[in-house]
């Protein structure tokens, strides 16, 4: 059945259950699970606050926090007998970061939490979920 499955990862408390939800899936698999994280790059036109911070600080800071949410993810995995890679990829979106990667890294399912936008702003800001859905040519399994 499934080998490998992705597992995109933004660190919130949704994403970090759909990790706890993959970990019954691909146990008795015996799947690898890819996580993934995608950050974004440095904005040129936005400041942050009073104190604007450099490209480089920008990136060690979100690197930082990228690997942090990867490490607590393949910790909890790993305690579950779950083998794991990491992947951090920096794009501008999400979806598009996250299809590619299930093509570089033979990814034959893909598992990911519904953030659960509702109203006007699931119709204005969409879902990466949903994009995912959209553009996926392998199997999107949503995790509530």
């Amino acid at each position: 059945m499934y080998k490998r499955i992705l597992v995109p990862t933004d660190g919130s408390e949704l994403s970090v259950a759909a990790i706890c939800g993959v970990a019954e899936l691909a146990k008795p698999l015996e799947a690898t699970v890819v996580l993934v994280t995608v950050i974004e790059p440095y904005n040129y036109n936005a400041l942050s606050g009073y104190t604007p911070e450099s490209i480089e600080e920008y990136d060690t800071r979100v690197q930082g926090a990228a690997e942090d949410r990867l490490q607590q993810a393949v910790d909890m995995l790993n305690a579950k007998g779950v083998a794991t890679e990491c992947v951090t990829v920096k794009s501008f979106s999400p979806a598009e970061a996250i299809i590619d990667c299930i093509k570089e890294h033979n990814c034959d399912c893909v598992f990911m939490a519904s953030h659960g936008r509702k109203g006007l702003a699931a119709v204005l800001l969409g879902s990466e979920t949903q994009k995912v859905l959209a553009m996926s040519d392998v199997p999107v399994m949503v995790y509530r």
